[in-house]
C-alpha cells in the first residue's frame, strides 16, 4: 500500500484547510485508516480514524472535536481531513496512515503551519 499526502501549507488561525490521502496498491487489505500529526519537538500523535468498512465509524483526539472532520471515498480510495478554527497549536507535520492485518503504512507527511 502506498500513500500520498496533499493539501498542506501555511494558514492564518481560524482558517481552513482540508488535507487529502490517496491510497494505491492492495487497499484491499486496509481496515483502519487515519491521520496522525507531529508538532514541532513533539511526539507524533492520533488525530483521527475512520474504519475503511461498513458505516465507517470515526475517532477524534479531543483537541480537535467538533473542528476536524474525517472522511474517506473508497470509489477512489482517498482519505480526506478537514480542517476548521484552525490554531497555532495545530501547526505540525501531518500523517495518512494505513492499517492492515500484517503491518501499518505511512505517508511521507504534510506540513500545516497556522500562524497567530
Amino acid at each position: 500500500v502506498q500513500l500520498a499526502e496533499s493539501g498542506g501549507g501555511l494558514v492564518q488561525a481560524g482558517g481552513s484547510l482540508k488535507l487529502s490521502c490517496a491510497a494505491s496498491g492492495s487497499t484491499f487489505s486496509i481496515n483502519v485508516m487515519g491521520w496522525y500529526r507531529q508538532p514541532p519537538g513533539k511526539q507524533r500523535e492520533m488525530v483521527a480514524t475512520i474504519i475503511s468498512g461498513g458505516g465507517g465509524s470515526t475517532k477524534y483526539a479531543d483537541s480537535v472535536k467538533g473542528r476536524f472532520t474525517i472522511s474517506r471515498d473508497n470509489a477512489k480510495n482517498t482519505m480526506y481531513l478537514q480542517m476548521n478554527s484552525l490554531k497555532p497549536d495545530d501547526t505540525a507535520v501531518y500523517y495518512c496512515s494505513a492499517k492492515s492485518w500484517v503491518r501499518d503504512y505511512w505517508g511521507q507527511g504534510t506540513q500545516v503551519t497556522v500562524s497567530s
